[in-house]
């Protein structure tokens, strides 16, 4: 990439937040511009500084992880972010793709593993195991709720797939960003998800069939 993207730590480990950070900059196209040691601080950061991913803990004292996504969402935040946790139970994987992670990965893969997932998720891509594919698809109509779908809420879907954000999806459509939001917000609803990985998901299911 021609331009480093922005990264937010928020993680209320000292240690953690080092080693992450020295992780981080030994790829060129990572530029860590902050970190926080809790959920309020971190959301005050991310206005600040428009992080392009933000790789938030889940077990935190205070505001707890899946507090601070939701809240960050809320605030508009649009970067994607990386759920880097110990938990691997597949509530809190569910929960947290829900609110709207853009990845979930566990504190004790390898490094070297850990930062290719990272910066595979910084490019748009979905990183989950296979396993949770196949649970969050289970979870969904039996029939599938795809066809249900307007032919430009299905382009909204495809770019969504391919991780363009709301304003780059906007550009290509040549249609509003508030429009593009309309588009998601009812394909979420048709599809019964609550997040764009959610449909990204059922998507690339849907186009293995």
């Amino acid at each position: 990439m021609s331009e480093k993207m922005k990264v937010l730590i928020i993680d209320d480990h000292p240690l953690m937040r080092r080693g992450i950070k020295q992780l981080m900059e030994l790829a060129p196209d990572f530029e860590v511009v902050a970190d926080a040691g809790n959920g309020s601080e971190g959301i005050s950061l991310a206005l600040q500084t428009q992080p392009d991913l933000i790789i938030l803990d889940l077990n935190m004292k205070g505001l707890s992880g899946l507090d601070t996504l939701k809240a960050l969402r809320a605030e508009g935040i649009d970067a994607r972010i990386l759920i880097l946790t110990v938990s691997d139970l597949k509530s809190d994987i569910f929960t947290l793709i829900d609110a709207g992670a853009d990845g979930y990965l566990l504190k004790d893969t390898e490094p070297d593993a850990l930062l290719s997932q990272i910066q595979r998720i910084a490019q748009g891509e979905v990183i989950l195991s296979d396993s949770i594919k196949d649970a969050l698809i289970e979870r969904q109509m039996n029939e599938d709720p795809i066809y249900s779908l307007t032919d430009r809420e299905m382009d909204v879907l495809r770019l969504i797939a391919t991780g363009l954000s709301n304003k780059q999806i906007a550009g290509q459509l040549f249609i509003s960003e508030e429009t593009v939001k309309v588009h998601i917000r009812n394909l979420l609803r048709k599809l019964n998800v609550h997040s764009r990985v959610a449909a990204t998901v059922l998507y690339f299911e849907h186009k293995g069939r």
